[in-house]
């Protein structure tokens, strides 16, 4: 076996350290958090390396090291690290009640006036609404408002008796 003859220490922590620059190279490149969690093993066992020990038992401890970083620091990163998502004003108008300024039909595109800003619109299920009907954004697309004929306002009247 090929593992059994290489030489056990001064061997070692060049090859772990040439592991570490691999693992960090790849993880560069990927930025996906999972091969750094390697390098750190690696680098960690350029000092294990230098007790005498063969180099089986030295990649055993390896992939000890490297996966329980994996699995134990890997979520914790990943949580710190995650890019929250800002709000653009287009997503800020999702949800929102407007009139139609120029009639939407299925083969044409119409128009809304949202915020003071005219949006082309489309609707949701190639209906058509009239100028002057109430109306819900429901997406963007590209620079088209996806809508849909809103829902109208239910009132609760006092029942007579």
């Amino acid at each position: 076996m090929i593992l059994s003859i290489l030489p056990t220490f001064w061997f070692s922590s060049w090859f772990w350290l040439a592991i570490c620059v691999i693992c960090i190279v790849i993880e560069v490149s990927t930025l996906s958090l999972t091969t750094i969690w390697f390098a750190i093993g690696a680098f960690a066992m350029v000092f294990i390396s230098m007790i005498a020990m063969p180099f089986q038992i030295q990649l055993l401890i390896f992939t000890i090291i490297s996966v329980l970083l994996l699995i134990f620091t890997r979520p914790i990163a990943l949580k710190k690290l995650a890019v929250k998502r800002a709000a653009t004003n287009s997503d800020s108008i999702i949800g929102k009640k407007v009139a139609v300024t120029e009639k939407i039909t299925p083969l044409s595109k119409g128009a809304i006036k949202v915020n003071g800003l005219v949006w082309t619109a489309t609707t949701q299920d190639g209906s058509e609404l009239d100028v002057g009907e109430l109306c819900e954004i429901v997406s963007i697309e590209g620079a088209t408002a996806v809508v849909k004929k809103a829902e109208p306002v239910k009132t609760d009247s006092p029942s007579e008796e």
